[in-house]
Parts: C-alpha cells; sequence; structure tokens
C-alpha cells in the first residue's frame, strides 16, 4: 500500500474490539470482526460527533420468535445523538444517505497500516 502510515501491531486491536488512533488533524477508529479489519474516519456524517468513540453494540436480528443479538455484527452508536452504522459496511443502520468514511487500512507482519485520503 503505497504511503501507509503504520498505525499500531495487530494485538492492539482485539476481536470484537476496537481503537481509536489520532494522526495528525485527522482521528481513525480502527475495529476487528472475524479477524477482519475496517477503519473510519471518527467523523460521524450527522453532525461531526466522534462516531468511532460511541458505544459497540451487537445487530439486532428480527425473526418469526422475536429478536436477538447477531453473536459477530457489530454496531457502533455515534454519542453525540445516537446515529447508528454497521462496522462491517459503514452504513446507517436505518438506511438512507448516511455512512461512514472508510479508510483503507491493511495488515502485515503483525502490523496495522493505513492509506489516509
Amino acid at each position: 500500500m503505497p504511503d501507509a502510515i503504520r498505525i499500531c501491531n495487530s494485538a492492539d486491536v482485539p476481536e470484537q474490539g476496537r481503537l481509536v488512533v489520532d494522526l495528525d488533524a485527522q482521528t481513525v477508529g480502527l475495529f476487528r470482526l472475524d479477524g477482519k479489519l475496517f477503519a473510519y474516519d471518527n467523523v460521524c456524517p450527522h453532525q461531526g460527533g466522534p462516531v468511532c468513540q460511541g458505544t459497540l453494540l451487537p445487530r439486532v436480528v428480527e425473526n418469526a420468535t422475536g429478536s436477538a443479538f447477531h453473536p459477530i455484527d457489530r454496531h457502533i452508536v455515534c454519542p453525540w445523538h445516537g446515529f447508528e452504522f454497521d462496522i462491517r459496511t459503514g452504513a446507517h443502520a436505518g438506511g438512507g444517505a448516511f455512512r461512514l468514511t472508510p479508510i483503507t487500512v491493511a495488515e502485515a507482519r503483525g502490523e496495522v497500516f493505513v492509506q489516509l485520503p
């Protein structure tokens, strides 16, 4: 990955966890689900809140007998106004035009790298 910035060691982002890192004027949130890393700009598209620092919740799954929490899928909830986003896609849980700004992330030799826009 050209112009990649080393952020941390792979072990610093636990499974179903996160790490929020300041990189000069930009803050990036890193998340790990099912072994895969996802990274987003820490700015909520609703009103600019620190979305990556919000509460991590399991996704609610509706079925014929009611609802349950998904064992792996997680959502992040912006602490300012409660906007909820799917960590895997960055999409707003209710659909529509809101989505998190993805950051290119890669993992190699036990280290995590990002490429800022």
